[in-house]
C-alpha cells in the first residue's frame, strides 16, 4: 500500500495501521512517518527566532486548509491551495535564500545531528567564560548587562543592538563593557551559544517595588525577565555586586558560588530535565495511542 503525506491526516489510514499486524511494510511506514516529523521539527528549530518562522506558520495554515478541504470535499478550495503550495515553494526558496543557505550549511557541518554531549560542553564553556568576565568586572566595578536566551526568542532585542554573532570569550565580554567604548552602553545578548549582539536595548520594568538604589541597568534586566524566560547577569558599576534576573525574579548581592549554582541549574540541569521529560511524554503518548488503536 502506497502511503502519501496527506493520508496521515485521514482517520481511515490510522485505523488500517493499528488493526494490521506488524509487518515489514508497517515498520517501513512507521520509519517514514518518524523521518518526516523529524525533518519538520529540525526545520522549525532552524527557523525559530527568524522572520521566516512567521511565513512558515502561514504555510502551515495553508496546508491545514488544504487537508480540511480535501476531507470534506471542497474541490475548488483544495485545487487553489494546491496551486499556492506548488508555486509558493519556489517563491519561498527565492525569498528566503539566506535561511535556506544557512540550513544547508548546518546540514553540511552535521550540526543537525550533533550530540547532546556537545551542547552540554558548550554550556559548560559558556558558564566558565561568563564567570571569568564577571569576576574581572566585579572586582574593578565595571558595569555589565548580559542576557542569555532560553526558550523565548530574544531576536527583537538583538535587532536593537549591534550584531556580532561571535564566539563567546571572557576577553571579548570584558572589552565590550569597558567604559567609554562604543558598545559598553546596553546589553549583550547570548543566543545559540554565541554573542548575538551588543549595545542592545531591553524593556525597562515599571515596577514600583524595585528599590531606588538600582538604576537603569537593573530595571532593564528585571523588565526582560517579566516578558521572557531569559536569564540576565548584572554587574553593578557602583558596588561591583553581581545580580541575576530571571523568571520575573531578581536575585541581588550574589556570591560566585551562588550565581554559578544558578547558571548551572538554569542552563544545564533544567534543559536536560526538559528534554528527558519531553522524550518520556512522547513515548508514553505513542504507546498509549498504539494500545488504544489496537483494541
Amino acid at each position: 500500500m502506497e502511503l502519501h503525506f496527506f493520508d496521515l491526516f485521514k482517520p481511515s489510514t490510522w485505523q488500517v495501521f493499528f488493526t494490521t499486524h506488524f509487518s515489514s511494510d508497517v515498520i517501513i511506514h512507521l520509519i517514514d512517518i518518524l523521518v518526516v516529523w523529524f525533518v519538520i521539527y529540525k526545520l522549525i528549530m532552524l527557523l525559530n527566532g527568524t522572520k521566516a518562522i512567521q511565513v512558515f506558520k502561514g504555510i502551515a495554515v495553508i496546508i491545514i486548509i488544504r487537508i480540511v478541504s480535501d476531507v470534506i470535499g471542497l474541490s475548488t478550495v483544495s485545487w487553489l491551495m494546491n496551486q499556492v503550495i506548488t508555486y509558493g515553494a519556489i517563491a519561498a526558496i527565492v525569498i528566503f535564500q539566506p535561511e535556506v543557505r544557512r540550513g544547508l550549511e548546518h546540514l553540511g557541518r552535521g550540526s543537525i545531528l550533533k550530540s547532546s554531549r556537545k551542547k552540554e560542553n558548550n554550556k559548560d564553556r559558556l558558564i566558565n567564560q561568563l564567570d571569568e568576565a564577571v569576576q574581572y568586572m566585579s572586582k574593578r566595578k565595571i558595569g555589565a548587562l548580559i542576557s542569555i536566551e532560553k526558550k523565548d526568542s530574544l531576536v527583537d532585542y538583538v535587532e536593537t543592538g549591534i550584531s556580532l554573532d561571535s564566539d563567546i570569550s571572557s576577553q571579548l565580554l570584558i572589552n565590550i563593557f569597558i567604559p567609554n567604548t562604543p558598545l559598553h552602553d546596553g546589553a549583550v545578548i547570548i543566543r545559540d551559544d554565541k554573542i548575538a549582539s551588543a549595545c542592545s536595548y531591553l524593556p525597562l520594568s515599571e515596577s514600583s517595588l524595585i528599590p531606588k538604589e538600582y538604576g537603569t541597568r537593573h530595571r532593564a534586566a528585571i523588565g526582560l525577565s517579566e516578558v521572557s524566560d531569559s536569564l540576565t547577569l548584572i554587574v553593578s558599576e557602583e558596588t561591583g555586586d553581581v545580580s541575576i534576573a530571571h523568571s520575573n525574579k531578581f536575585l541581588p548581592h550574589l556570591s560566585k558560588e551562588e550565581y554559578l549554582a544558578i547558571l548551572n541549574k538554569e542552563l544545564i540541569e533544567k534543559e536536560e530535565e526538559s528534554k528527558n521529560n519531553g522524550l518520556t511524554q512522547f513515548l508514553e503518548d505513542f504507546i498509549h495511542g498504539f494500545k488504544g488503536g489496537s483494541k
